[in-house]
Parts: structure tokens; C-alpha cells; sequence
């Protein structure tokens, strides 16, 4: 691609693929994480361009020109993302330059804007920001209203096919502002139409094997259609996408698959369009103009967080108490301290009086027990760590489940809280 000959002519595979690379070493520790990428997936895919490549480079030239060529050499559509600030460790300039086989040259009308944008705050211009100013030979300047880091964009060919490259600036707010002022037009302008629909599927009780085994040959006959299956504490996810060359393709496709989907998994699918399992047993909830209320031992208030993180749950959700110490489930669940003494805190007696006896006082329609050992201390032969009870009441009667998760502190208070809102989400239909 050295020299950037101009596009001649159109030459696409089946799918236009995109590759997102992150550039900042500070990406590579434990204590910042890439955001934009997931932003720009999902404009991309608006346009029907598939992302198929991600990627995090460190603050390196060589080896940011090393994955630019890699990038460039398969991908159709390249996005570049931060390095390209004023300081000596800003190196996406010249290495997408390096990879490309061009050269840098200072435009002197950004120099002049950079020198504007300094003085209208009264302040004096380092010149290392004059870096800022070096533009690709033969790139665009894409212009940046909320940052000093212009962008720059470049058109050419690699071995006749297409290649549409962009570098922006790292912050998101630059970012995304400058892809969907310029950026997503200009790319929309260049491409075949293309749509990409999806759906996703949640589905509980089944773990991801048995999921597989079961919908497998069911999602193989639809070879238009991509099914990727993904695990989750206590819950399954299937990913459907389609692209086609309009929407109305695209979605009755992946509707196609979905709705045999769905038959073949029945009640097991909790949710046909990625909604989670507490914004779902809201919507039962309102339906049957119904409430609930919730008394936590082991999970400390996470089944009241997660109801009450659905917008509008105070038309469903009367309250919650966590009754961590057994004072507290006598005296906020009226437990009674000899039931407790015989069967144990965590029973299945005292998770079917908690979910009662609190549904009663709280005068709901559905109660709520949790009780258990979510560790790492705390456990016995008898009682090991990941036991839990659940009890859910309402007035036709109260079922209990008595389950043993695996896992770590966070991971059992996790799937107890799923179970929990499913058998509530059973109850109610």
C-alpha cells in the first residue's frame, strides 16, 4: 500500500471487515480498560461492516507499525485509537506513517489553530504540541471540536481491495463525536449498503452444554445467520446476527432462527431481545399488577440492588431487609430463635419462614428468602460453603430449592440472586 494509490474500483469480499486497535500502554495494566471499541462496533456494524479484529498496543513504535501492517494487510475498514497527543509517547502518527510507507509533514494551518486554541485560554503554547500538526502525506484532517488532537483519515488500495483508515484520539468524548459528526457519514458514503440485524436470547436453568446440544442442530441449518453462545453465572446467552442487503433480510432471518430457537428451549428462554432476568420478572410484575419484597441473609442486599436497578421498580418492589445476624431474622422477619437452634440459620425451614413471614409483615404479593454460606469461611462437613436455600411465597404456596454453587464469595451470592429472580420469574408465569 506504499504511496496510497487512489481507489479505482470497488472490490469486496462477501463481508467488510473492520479492525479496532487501542494504542496506549495504559490499556495493558489491570487499571484501565478500552471502551471505544465497543462504541465503535456497534456504529460499524450500523453500517453493515463486521468487526473481526481487536487490538491493544503499547506505546511502542515498532511494534504499533508491526500490528498496522498486520491490520491494514486484512481488513478493510482500520480505526487507530489514541497516541495522538503532543507528548513523546504519542506514537500513532508515526507509525500507521511508518506501516504505510509515507511521511509526516506539518500542516501550517493546524499549527496556527493550535496557537489560536492556546491563546483563547491565555495560555502559552508548548512547542511539543506542535506535533499535533503532522499529517500522514495524502491523509484528511478530520477536525476535532472538543479536543487540540485533530484526526486524520486516508483512502487507498491493497492488493485491489479497498482500505479505509482512521486515526482518532483517545478520549471518548473526542471520539465518539467526531465518529458520528464525520467519520460514520463519510464511511457510509464509501461502502455497498449493507445491513446487520441481531438478537439475543438469555435463557436460565440449562448450562451451556446442554443449551448446545439442544439448539445445535437447529442453528446449523441456518448458515445466513451467526449463532455464538456465551456462559454466564446462571444464565446462557445466545448471540444472533445476520447481514444482508436490507434490514427487513437481516431481521427476518435472525427472527427465523430465534423463533425455532425458542420452541425448542420453552420456558427455559427468559428473555428473547438481551433484556436481563430482573428488568424481565419487572415486567411480569407490572403485568400482574403484583409486589415483592425480599429478605437477604447470604447476599447481603443484592436481590433488592438488582430489582431496584430497573428503572421504575418502586411501582413493584415494596422493600428488603438483609438479615445477616439471626437477632435480625427474628426480629425484622419474626423467625423463630428455637427454629433457628434446631435446623440452623441456613435451612430450608428458616429460607420458607423468611420468605413468608416478611411477604406477610410487608403485605406484598410474592416474599423472598435467601439463606446460605456464601464463604470462603464458614462452612462445615455438614453445611459447605455454596449452600444456599431459596424460598419464594406467595399466596398459592411457597417453593424452596436447596442448591450447592460453586465458586468463589461473589459468584455464590451471584447465582443466588438468578436463582431467586427465575423461580419469582416461574412463579409469575
Amino acid at each position: 500500500m506504499e504511496g496510497v494509490p487512489p481507489i479505482t474500483s470497488v472490490h469486496y469480499t462477501k463481508t467488510v471487515i473492520a479492525e479496532i486497535v487501542a494504542i496506549g500502554s495504559e490499556l495493558l495494566t489491570p487499571f484501565r480498560q478500552d471502551t471505544n471499541s465497543l462504541y465503535l462496533t456497534q456504529r460499524l456494524n450500523e453500517l453493515g461492516v463486521e468487526v473481526m479484529f481487536k487490538n491493544i498496543v503499547g506505546d511502542n513504535r515498532e511494534n504499533l507499525a508491526q500490528v498496522a501492517r498486520t491490520a491494514i494487510d486484512r481488513s478493510h475498514v482500520v480505526i487507530f485509537m489514541g497516541g495522538l497527543g503532543p507528548t513523546i509517547d504519542d506514537l500513532t502518527r508515526e507509525a500507521v506513517a511508518d506501516a504505510l510507507g509515507l511521511k509526516l509533514k506539518r500542516n501550517p494551518d493546524m499549527v496556527a489553530d493550535l496557537y489560536k486554541r492556546f491563546a483563547s485560554r491565555r495560555v502559552l503554547m508548548p512547542d511539543n504540541n506542535m506535533r499535533q500538526a503532522d499529517v500522514i502525506t495524502g491523509a484528511e484532517v478530520i477536525p476535532n471540536a472538543n479536543g487540540s488532537a485533530p484526526g486524520q483519515y486516508i483512502e487507498g488500495e491493497q492488493d485491489g481491495s479497498p482500505r479505509y483508515i482512521f486515526l482518532l484520539p483517545g478520549p471518548p468524548h473526542e471520539l465518539k463525536a467526531m465518529w458520528n459528526d464525520q467519520c460514520q457519514q463519510l464511511l457510509r458514503d464509501k461502502l455497498p449498503r449493507a445491513f446487520i440485524a441481531t438478537r439475543e436470547l438469555r435463557v436460565s436453568s440449562l448450562g451451556e452444554s446442554t443449551v448446545d446440544a439442544r439448539v445445535a442442530p437447529i442453528y446449523t441449518k441456518h448458515t445466513n445467520v451467526q449463532t455464538t453462545i456465551l456462559a454466564k453465572a446462571g444464565e446462557v446467552q445466545l448471540h444472533l446476527k445476520c447481514r444482508a442487503k436490507s434490514l427487513p433480510e437481516a431481521q427476518a432471518a435472525v427472527d427465523r432462527l430465534a423463533g425455532e430457537l425458542e420452541d425448542e428451549l420453552d420456558d427455559a428462554v427468559f428473555s428473547t431481545n438481551g433484556e436481563s432476568l430482573e428488568q424481565i420478572v419487572g415486567y411480569y410484575l407490572q403485568m400482574r399488577n403484583s409486589t415483592i419484597c425480599v429478605a437477604e441473609s447470604c447476599t447481603g442486599g443484592l436481590m433488592a440492588e438488582r430489582l431496584t436497578n430497573v428503572s421504575g421498580s418502586s411501582r413493584y418492589f415494596v422493600g428488603g431487609a438483609v438479615v445477616y445476624s439471626n437477632h435480625l431474622k427474628t426480629l425484622l422477619a419474626d423467625v423463630p430463635p428455637m427454629m433457628i437452634e434446631e435446623y440452623g440459620a441456613v435451612s430450608r425451614q428458616v429460607a420458607v419462614t423468611l420468605a413468608e413471614n416478611f411477604r406477610e409483615i410487608c403485605n406484598s404479593t410474592i416474599g423472598v428468602g435467601i439463606t446460605g454460606i456464601a464463604g470462603p469461611s464458614g462452612g462445615s462437613e455438614d453445611k459447605p460453603v455454596g449452600l444456599v436455600y431459596i424460598a419464594v411465597a406467595d399466596d398459592r404456596g411457597t417453593d424452596v430449592v436447596e442448591r450447592r454453587f460453586p465458586g468463589d464469595r461473589e459468584r455464590i451470592r451471584w447465582w443466588s440472586t438468578q436463582l431467586a429472580l427465575d423461580m419469582v420469574r416461574k412463579k409469575l408465569i
